[in-house]
């Protein structure tokens, strides 16, 4: 056995030796990695589970610290970390919430893995196709529960959705249309921080290094290639996913992309319009965002042989078609309200800690849907149609497609 082999089955043995093995009565205990604005709002979703004690919060911008100590007095109040590998030090934790910037989730996502901690992990799971998949691979290995926050997994009624889907009721599903617009123009402004308070050099970790900008820290990173893939990887990476679990698909075949900031002059980097259509074996998606002009807000229609379905977070409602030289519609009309997508999301992950069974939301369902996004960019900044070999996790016949698949880290930080 060779000395790297021996290191990482040493390691697997360790993580796995550290699982807890939960009682009926057992308590989760919590750490957040992340206390920024959707950081919190996991934090707080966790935080009304009877089941769970937060045991510690870790941010560097130390007012977004505090403020996720704060949500954990009534139920004991947390301590506070602002470097993530002391949080995963302790061995107080069973399971952390990684809700960074989605630069850092795979370093995190992998050390904890590594620490024995299960985790649950924003969207999109990955900045990169190789990040996914050492992820992916890591959770295997030191058996852990890893759960994308793909919350629409969870929603009720999107799982009576995709059910109906999948038993035909709308017949044959050969096209998908997801979207999601809005109207931001001429652009964002940079975030509010207090002097003094934010570690730039560490909030920057892996990603270049850049000299302190406001506008490309909080939810703005969400615009900058080093950080992030903008809308794409944004509300792409939930309704592209729905899209996926719909076709019961891995992959698609061919990506071709187009777009960029056509409009907004705030500086950002991402397409604030962009098209991209998927193909798959047996039907096609496409995907359309727009910052410059909104119409409807989120899209996600889904067109079969008997009817169409509208899906959105408020709910579903299918319409029906009526066949040539009929006059009466093929299906019925019905539809069904939106619920609640973030308790029964964080329910079961929680649940899984105990059951040891994959979530709704495995961490390879979220890898395979980042996988989706990140193709979906690589062609629209290359501005070429490109095909995915889903067994090799290649793009075919394109060296320089290719090496978008994964970006250096800046030094020391490394993918172990």
């Amino acid at each position: 056995m060779t000395r790297r082999r021996f290191s990482i089955a040493v390691s697997a043995v360790s993580a796995l030796s550290a699982t807890r093995v939960f009682g009926a009565n057992d308590r989760v205990r919590l750490g957040l990695i992340g206390s920024g604005g959707r950081g919190r709002e996991d934090w707080g979703t966790f935080l009304k589970q009877p089941d769970v004690d937060p045991v510690a919060v870790c941010d560097v911008y130390e007012n977004f610290l505090n403020q996720g100590i704060a949500m954990s007095a009534d139920k004991g109040r947390a301590t506070g970390h602002k470097d993530f590998r002391r949080l995963l030090d302790r061995k107080d934790i069973d399971a952390v919430i990684v809700a960074t910037p989605d630069h850092w989730h795979a370093l995190m996502t992998i050390a904890a893995c590594e620490a024995g901690k299960d985790v649950y992990c924003e969207k999109p799971l990955s900045l990169t196709v190789a990040e996914g998949r050492r992820m992916l691979d890591a959770a295997r290995l030191h058996k852990r529960v890893v759960q994308t926050g793909s919350q629409q997994r969870s929603g009720a009624h999107y799982i009576q959705a995709v059910k109906l889907i999948q038993d035909g009721t709308l017949g044959e599903v050969h096209r998908i249309h997801a979207g999601f617009q809005r109207n931001i123009f001429p652009g964002l402004k940079p975030a509010d921080f207090e002097a003094g308070k934010l570690d730039w050099d560490m909030w920057l970790g892996p990603a270049p290094k850049r000299t302190f900008d406001a506008f490309r820290a909080i939810y703005n990173f969400r615009w900058f290639w080093d950080y992030s893939g903008g809308q794409m990887t944004n509300w792409g990476a939930h309704h592209l996913d729905i899209a996926r679990w719909i076709l019961s698909a891995e992959a698609p075949l061919e990506v071709s992309g187009m777009g960029g900031r056509f409009g907004l002059t705030d500086g950002g980097e991402t397409p604030d319009v962009q098209e991209v259509l998927y193909r798959f074996p047996k039907a096609t998606v496409l995907w359309s965002t727009s910052e410059v002009a909104e119409g409807k807000t989120s899209t996600l229609d889904i067109y079969g042989s008997k009817g169409m379905m509208s899906l959105t977070r408020a709910g579903y409602n299918v319409y029906p078609e009526t066949p040539k030289g009929s006059t009466a519609p093929a299906i019925e009309a019905m539809s069904m309200k939106g619920q609640d997508l973030n308790a029964p999301h964080a329910r079961t992950f929680l649940n899984c800690l105990r059951s040891r069974e994959k979530p709704t939301a495995d961490i390879e369902e979220g890898y395979r849907s980042a996988v989706m996004c990140h193709l979906g960019n690589i062609s629209t900044r290359l501005g070429r149609s490109i095909r995915w070999d889903a067994a090799a996790e290649r793009i075919v016949g394109d060296d320089e497609a290719n090496t978008w698949l994964a970006r250096p880290y800046r030094a020391p930080w490394k993918l172990s």
